[in-house]
């Protein structure tokens, strides 16, 4: 298998990032996160997620994504008040992680994946995107079907 090199954000584009608003950018990860990992998200860990606060940051792009469950799927939280939980990586690293080509674990204890806050929540979403189905993060399957036919024709 051929080994992947991703590069790192280039400093000016990281810097156009990290001047957007949060709140928009907020939303469109939710809707991402709920498409994605809502139909994978066991009851008892929709429970668990239930009103709990999580903030993601993009670390060398300068950007933050604060999002809660609520109900049937991720919503978008104006990020003012102080999350359950915080994660942060780079770009790269995240992208390692989704393509499960790096374990969490390594990067937690080198230094390049910070997680704060609530242990217990950590621990739980750490161990759901751990039993989730890496065929998610394809980006072909991302796409909507007739975006997917258009491409193949």
């Amino acid at each position: 298998m051929k080994a992947h090199v991703y590069p790192i954000l280039p400093k000016p584009l990281a810097r156009a990032l990290g001047h957007l608003p949060r709140f928009p950018g907020s939303l469109l990860f939710a809707a991402a996160l709920t498409r994605v990992l809502g139909p994978q998200l066991p009851g008892d860990v929709r429970a668990a997620l239930e009103g709990r606060s999580i903030s993601i940051g993009v670390t060398d792009a300068g950007v933050r994504f604060d999002v809660s469950w609520r109900g049937s799927r991720f919503v978008a939280l104006s990020g003012a008040d102080k999350p359950d939980l915080s994660i942060g990586a780079s770009a790269r690293d995240f992208l390692l992680l989704a393509q499960r080509r790096e374990d969490p674990d390594t990067l937690f204890f080198a230094r390049r994946l910070s997680m704060e806050g609530d242990t217990e929540l950590g621990l739980l979403v750490k161990n759901t995107l751990d039993a989730i189905d890496v065929a998610l993060f394809d980006p072909e399957r991302l796409l909507p079907a007739r975006w997917r036919r258009a491409s193949a024709n």
